[in-house]
């Protein structure tokens, strides 16, 4: 009786490893059978994406010369993101006394919730001018940078740190660190 036990559960185990095996290749079999039906419904998805992403694309960049469109062509300036156009008012006549921003949307496309804050901002009056000045020694020193750009063809390249101007951290360019400057940028926003 114990032979029979042991042979009839050996059969068994066999059995079920065949059937799990058997399931297995049948499940593959139909997961790549639906999706050879299913893939040239998603190309084809894709495509029209990606057309009408393109198609959105350039109609942004035409539409300043769209015969609706209110602002002269030649005073728009395209961006892209997060904003279609920058429209500088009177620039023509060298006398900017508006600046516009346009988002251009086609059909019923809406405002994605990142350009609906960026509306509110402008809205909001939370916009200014600001200048950045480059560092003296990046445009003076001209025979420096030649000689950087030198040892960077050649692979001769020099290890040059400086030091965070707020905590003295050693750094590889030169201002501040990065936890400086989130710290600093922290405390603009707050102020």
């Amino acid at each position: 009786m114990e032979i029979t036990t042991i042979i009839f559960i050996i059969i068994f185990l066999i059995g079920l490893a065949i059937a799990y095996w058997l399931g297995n290749k049948s499940g593959c079999f139909k997961t790549n059978r639906y999706w050879e039906c299913e893939l040239p419904n998603h190309r084809r998805d894709a495509i029209m994406k990606s057309r009408a992403v393109l198609g959105g694309q350039f109609s942004e960049q035409l539409a300043p010369f769209l015969p609706d469109f209110k602002y002269l062509p030649t005073e728009c300036r395209f961006v892209g993101k997060p904003i279609d156009l920058i429209v500088f008012k009177g620039m023509d006549d060298k006398d900017i006394n508006e600046v516009v921003f346009v988002e251009v949307k086609s059909g019923n496309a809406k405002l994605s919730e990142h350009e609906k804050r960026l509306k509110e901002i402008i809205d909001k009056k939370k916009v200014r001018w600001e200048e950045y000045r480059i560092p003296e020694e990046l445009h003076n020193n001209k025979k420096d940078i030649g000689d950087k750009i030198n040892n960077f063809i050649n692979d001769t390249r020099e290890e040059i740190t400086f030091k965070c101007e707020d905590c003295g951290r050693i750094i590889k360019h030169k201002g501040r660190c990065l936890p400086c400057n989130i710290k600093r940028k922290r405390e603009r926003r707050n102020e």
